[in-house]
């Protein structure tokens, strides 16, 4: 008997995020046995439940339904009325159940087609290739040549900090709230703070953000950010940055209101808090004591370049190993780790990826930003095209969106791409693949773009740069 033959499986994935998901297929696609716990009810994991795809759709709920009451008040003699009624949190949620069902049913699907076998329960090792599966109905020990961890992260409030049902929450809980606050605190400009304080502001709640650092979103270009933040304020939302939250205190006083003390002193309060505060990896409960395996301080695991834990025959992908903690770039990660585990060669994940961020307006950036060329004394040049300036802006409606673009001043070549405003995670990616494969500032000024696009803000960007670089 070969040592292959002496385990149930050839691979099992712990998790069905998009990295674990992707991973199963990957393995059974290479004709191999494959199963995946999951400790959920459905597959899909923090993705497709709680993270990704419900706080996308509520933001295209968000935008639709506020769109259609400003049409509406167009036509309407009581016109302030119309404006000022909200849509219901029944509606907003309703499309985001919608989506996470049918979701749920292709990856399903999906799975099933490929011969997964989806096995429910927590999965905590018992040795390196043995994994105790424990639900409501009991544990059963399951055998595999392989593993991959693919847990992904849970929220994770500051200490001093308690969840209180209705009243202080986190971003999971957002897809059961009964009803719209009129106020809220967002206690965390990170992405995910960002996003959501930017989609209840559009909905006319008086949004409140907290945060001790100076800057939101310090990884992402200055200017795209002092952008969304104008935009931002124009909602009327309230950046309190610099400042550290001290207490939180539940005033019952028939109203139930949260009140939040600062450091510095101040004292606000609103209808709910939302504390965005990062995430952790959702690694306590997988017995890695029993394999030699210690996570970090913030529960993830460290990895090779293959995704190859400490342990040669466990592998991790996703939000469970950091940066860049995406859902696309988890996805692929758990594809090449698949690879990697059964010995198939596989190419490593390409430097350029595309950030979105969905925010109201969304962002999407590739390549470095202007902060970090400067830095290491790269020379460059800008290039700039607003949406205002081409006609599929105009018919949009977008006057305050822009696209910035940075070519290197010698070899012209794309360095970074950085958009703001209506279908930026979808634009981003013409830039993208001029980077991936090296181009620069000659394509976008040879090339044609359909009219009227808005991918024709890189013709207007690129010229802008041409008209800089020859003047020099």
């Amino acid at each position: 008997m070969s040592d292959q033959d002496q385990y149930e499986y050839d691979f099992i994935c712990i998790g069905s995020g998009p990295a674990g998901q992707r991973a199963a297929v990957q393995a059974a696609k290479l004709g191999k046995k494959v199963a995946l716990i999951e400790r959920q009810q459905d597959v899909g994991g923090v993705c497709l439940h709680t993270g990704t795809i419900p706080s996308k759709t509520f933001r295209e709920a968000v935008i639709s339904l506020t769109n259609e009451a400003n049409r509406k008040a167009l036509h309407n003699a009581h016109a302030s009325e119309a404006l000022a009624k909200r849509p219901a949190a029944h509606e907003l949620f309703a499309r985001v159940g919608a989506i996470v069902e049918r979701e749920t049913q292709i990856q399903e699907d999906q799975l099933r087609r490929n011969d997964v076998a989806v096995i429910p329960g927590v999965g905590k090792f018992q040795d390196a290739h043995t994994i105790i599966a424990s639900n409501g109905t009991g544990s059963q020990p399951i055998s595999a040549e392989n593993f991959l961890i693919a847990v992904g992260t849970r929220p994770t409030p500051p200490s001093d900090l308690s969840i209180v049902d209705g009243a202080v929450i986190t971003s999971d809980e957002i897809p059961h709230l009964g009803e719209l606050p009129r106020s809220m605190i967002v206690i965390g400009c990170g992405v995910v703070g960002i996003e959501y304080a930017s989609m209840f502001a559009a909905l006319g709640v008086e949004v409140t953000i907290i945060d001790s650092r100076r800057r939101p979103l310090e990884f992402l270009d200055e200017e795209i950010v002092d952008e969304l933040i104008h935009q931002m304020r124009d909602k009327r939302v309230i950046f309190r940055l610099g400042e550290t939250v001290q207490s939180v205190e539940i005033l019952e006083n028939g109203l139930r209101r949260v009140a939040i003390h600062l450091e510095s002193g101040k004292r606000m309060s609103s209808d709910l808090a939302l504390v965005c505060a990062g995430r952790i990896g959702a690694t306590d409960s997988l017995g890695l004591d029993s394999i030699g395996l210690d996570a970090d301080d913030r529960g993830r695991l460290k990895v090779d370049p293959n995704f190859r834990t400490e342990v040669g025959n466990i592998f991790a992908a996703g939000d469970v190993i950091g940066f860049p903690s995406l859902a696309a770039t988890s996805s692929e990660q758990g594809r090449l780790a698949a690879c990697r585990a059964l010995g198939v060669d596989a190419k490593s994940m390409p430097e350029h990826f595309p950030i979105g961020i969905y925010a109201i307006p969304e962002i999407s950036t590739v390549g470095a930003p202007e902060h970090e060329l400067t830095a290491n004394n790269i020379p460059y040049e800008t290039g700039v095209a607003r949406f205002r300036e081409v006609a599929r802006g105009q018919i949009l409606g977008d006057d305050t969106g822009f696209m910035k673009l940075l070519f290197h001043r010698d070899t012209r070549k794309l360095l970074g791409a950085h958009v703001i405003g209506t279908g930026a995670t979808e634009l981003i990616h013409i830039g993208q693949c001029v980077m991936t494969l090296d181009g620069g500032l000659d394509y976008f000024l040879e090339a044609v773009f359909n009219y009227p696009t808005l991918a024709e803000c890189y013709k207007v960007a690129a010229l802008d740069a041409h008209n800089k670089l020859s003047l020099h």
